[in-house]
C-alpha cells in the first residue's frame, strides 16, 4: 500500500485495534439542517472528546467544524450527494473531487453508491473514477454501499449486504460501509468476503441507546471493524457520553453491560 495512504489510514483506524468509530455529519444536504447539526463545532467537539476516530462531512462544512483546539479527530470529506426533494432520492451525484478534499485537509474521502437504483451505472462509474484519483493521491477511500432500488425488497437482506460489501472492495475502497444484516452469523459472511475493514451503518434513528450498543457489539463479534453512525450519535441527548461508551465496546472490548453502566451514570 502507498505509504501516504497507510499513514492517513492510521488517522481513521486506531493503529492498535484496527477498528474505528466514524461519525458522519453529512446529512444536511440530504434531509436539511436537522437537530444535532446546527452548531457543528460543538457536535464535533463532543464526539471527538468522547473518543471518535473520525468525522465525515461535505467540503463546505469543514470550515464550520474546525475547532482549533481540543482532541484531534480524523477528517473524511464526502464527495457525493443527493436530496430527499429529488424525484430520484437514491441517486448520488459527485459534488466534490479528491483534489478539493486534499486542499481542505482531508485524511480520507468517501462516496455513496446505491446498488439497484436506476442510475446505478453512473454511480459505479463515479466510484471507479474516485477510486483511481484517491489512489493517485494516497488518500484512503471509504465507500458507503447500500442496496436501494426497484429490485431491492429488503436492504438488510444478508445476500444484499454481502453483495454491497464485495462490490465496494472490488472497486477499490479501503474501508466499506454497509447495513448490518441483523445477526453476527449472516454479517460474518459479508465481512469474510472482504480483504478490507467493514464498518456498519446506523440506519434510521433508534429509540434506545442499548439498541445501538447491542448492534455494534454484535457486529464486532462478526468481524466488523467498527461503525460509521450519524443520527444515532449526533442526535443523542449526550453524544459525547454515547461515543465514550461505544469507544469502550470498539476499542476496549467492553461488554454491552459495561457500556450501559456508563450510559446510565
Amino acid at each position: 500500500m502507498n505509504i501516504g495512504k497507510s499513514i492517513r489510514l492510521e488517522r481513521i483506524l486506531n493503529r492498535k485495534t484496527q477498528r474505528t468509530i466514524i461519525v458522519p455529519l453529512d446529512h444536511g444536504v440530504t434531509i436539511g439542517p436537522v437537530y444535532g447539526l446546527a452548531d457543528l463545532r460543538h457536535t464535533v467537539d463532543q464526539v471527538a472528546e468522547g473518543g471518535a476516530d473520525a468525522v465525515l462531512m461535505h467540503k463546505g462544512l469543514v470550515r464550520c467544524g474546525h475547532r482549533e483546539g481540543g482532541r484531534d479527530v480524523g477528517l473524511i470529506v464526502h464527495l457525493s450527494a443527493g436530496t430527499i426533494l429529488s424525484p430520484f432520492p437514491n441517486t448520488k451525484t459527485l459534488v466534490g473531487t479528491v483534489e478539493e478534499a486534499v486542499r481542505v485537509g482531508a485524511d480520507a474521502v468517501s462516496i455513496h453508491v446505491n446498488l439497484g437504483d436506476e442510475t446505478e451505472s453512473r454511480m459505479l462509474y463515479d466510484f471507479g473514477k474516485v477510486s483511481d484519483a484517491a489512489n493517485s493521491w494516497g488518500l484512503p477511500l471509504l465507500a458507503m454501499v447500500y442496496g436501494r432500488g426497484p429490485k431491492i425488497k429488503d436492504p438488510y437482506d444478508p445476500e444484499v449486504v454481502a453483495h454491497c460489501a464485495r462490490a465496494g472492495v472490488e472497486l477499490g475502497a479501503d474501508v466499506v460501509k454497509v447495513n448490518y444484516s441483523g445477526d453476527p452469523e449472516s454479517f460474518a459472511k459479508a465481512v469474510d468476503s472482504c480483504c478490507v475493514p467493514v464498518v456498519i451503518a446506523g440506519g434510521p434513528k433508534l429509540h434506545e441507546r442499548k439498541d445501538i450498543v447491542r448492534m455494534v457489539h454484535a457486529s464486532l463479534e462478526a468481524g466488523a471493524a467498527g461503525l460509521s453512525v450519524g443520527r444515532n450519535v449526533f442526535q443523542d441527548e449526550n453524544p459525547g457520553q454515547l461515543v465514550k461508551a461505544l469507544h469502550g465496546v470498539v476499542h476496549e472490548d467492553w461488554s454491552v453491560e459495561q457500556a450501559m453502566d456508563l450510559l446510565q451514570q
